[in-house]
C-alpha cells in the first residue's frame, strides 16, 4: 500500500472527523458530571426500578440525575444540587421520597466545588505532563537514529498524533453530551490517558521499524517509511482488533457504571490505531521534507 503517497487523504479524513468535535466544544463544551461540577451520590437498596427513582428525585427538584445499577437490588444515583437550595434539606427530602418507593439509603457521598475544581485541574495537568514526558522519552529513545531524521521529530510527531486521538474522543463526547446527555466524569480522564498510552505504543512500533530500516537500506526516506508501515500494518491491526473485541464485550455485558469509560476507550483505540498508521509516520515525512527544503533554500 502506498500509504505515504496518499497522506493528504489521511490528513483530510482526520480533519473531517476532528472539526465537528471542535465546533461542538466551542458551542456546548462537555457535559460534565458531578466529579467536575460538584454534587451528591447516593446508593440505595430495595425492590425498585430506575424510573421510580428518577420520578422520586424529580419531585425533590434536583437535576442532572444519573442512575446506574450497583449490584443486586442496588442502585447508584448521582445528581447535582446546584441552585436548588440547602443540600442537607434536599437530601432529607430525597430520603423521604425514597421511603415511599420502599428504597433504603445505604451510602451517601458529597462532592463539593473545591474537590471538583481539584479534579478538573489535576485532570488537565495529568494529560499535559504525560504528553511532555512521552515526547521527551521518545526523543531520547530515538537519539541514535541515522540521518536525515532528528530524534525530536519522532517525539513531536508522536505528540501531534496523541493530540489527534484526544481531540477525537473529547469532540465526540461533546456531541454525545449535547444530543444524548452523556456526562464525563473522572473515569473519562483515565480513558484519555489510556488511549494516549495505547496510541504511543502503536506509534513506537512503527517508528522503531523505520529506524531499523534506515540503518539497513539506502532507499529514499519516503520509501523507507512506507515499507516500515506496511511491515508493521498487520501487527498493529491484529493487536487493536483483539483489544476492541474485549472492550466491545465489556460494553455489552459490563455494568452500566463503566459504559461511558468503555465507550471512550473504544473510540480512542480506533482513533489511536488510525493515527499511528496514517498520521504519525506521514507527519514524519512531512517534517523531513520541510527540513530538506529549508536547507536547500539556505544553500542557495
Amino acid at each position: 500500500m502506498n500509504i505515504i503517497g496518499k497522506r493528504k487523504i489521511w490528513f483530510a479524513i482526520s480533519i473531517a472527523v476532528i472539526i465537528p468535535g471542535i465546533i461542538s466544544l466551542a458551542l456546548w463544551g462537555l457535559k460534565l458530571g458531578i466529579d467536575f461540577t460538584g454534587g451528591q451520590e447516593i446508593e440505595i437498596e430495595g425492590n425498585t426500578n430506575q424510573s421510580q427513582v428518577l420520578k422520586a428525585f424529580e419531585q425533590a427538584q434536583v437535576k442532572e440525575i444519573t442512575v446506574t445499577t450497583s449490584g443486586e437490588n442496588r442502585l447508584l444515583i448521582r445528581y447535582s444540587d446546584q441552585g436548588v437550595g440547602d443540600s442537607e434539606k434536599i437530601h432529607q427530602q430525597i430520603k423521604g421520597q425514597l421511603s415511599q418507593i420502599d428504597a433504603k439509603e445505604t451510602a451517601f457521598n458529597s462532592i463539593g466545588p473545591s474537590i471538583s475544581r481539584d479534579i478538573t485541574r489535576n485532570a488537565i495537568l495529568s494529560i499535559f505532563f504525560a504528553s511532555i514526558a512521552i515526547m521527551l522519552y521518545i526523543a531520547f529513545a530515538f537519539r541514535n537514529t541515522p540521518p536525515p531524521v532528528s530524534p525530536w521529530s519522532f517525539g513531536i510527531t508522536a505528540i501531534i498524533a496523541l493530540l489527534h486521538d484526544a481531540l477525537v474522543v473529547i469532540g465526540i463526547f461533546s456531541i454525545l453530551g449535547h444530543f444524548f446527555n452523556i456526562q464525563v466524569d473522572a473515569l473519562f480522564v483515565t480513558a484519555i490517558l489510556t488511549v494516549i498510552g495505547f496510541s504511543v505504543h502503536d506509534t513506537i512500533v512503527v517508528y522503531d521499524r523505520i529506524r531499523e530500516n534506515l540503518k539497513r537500506y539506502s532507499k529514499p526516506f519516503e520509501e523507507v517509511v512506507n515499507d516500515s508501515i506496511n511491515e508493521t500494518l498487520a501487527r498493529s491491526l491484529n493487536t487493536s482488533l483483539t483489544v476492541l473485541l474485549v472492550l466491545f464485550a465489556l460494553y455489552l455485558f459490563g455494568g452500566a457504571s463503566i459504559k461511558t469509560f468503555i465507550l471512550a476507550l473504544l473510540i480512542g483505540i480506533v482513533s489511536g490505531t488510525y493515527s499511528s498508521i496514517f498520521n504519525a509516520s506521514p507527519l514524519l515525512v512531512v517534517w523531513n521534507n520541510y527540513k530538506i527544503k529549508r536547507l536547500e533554500k539556505k544553500g542557495k
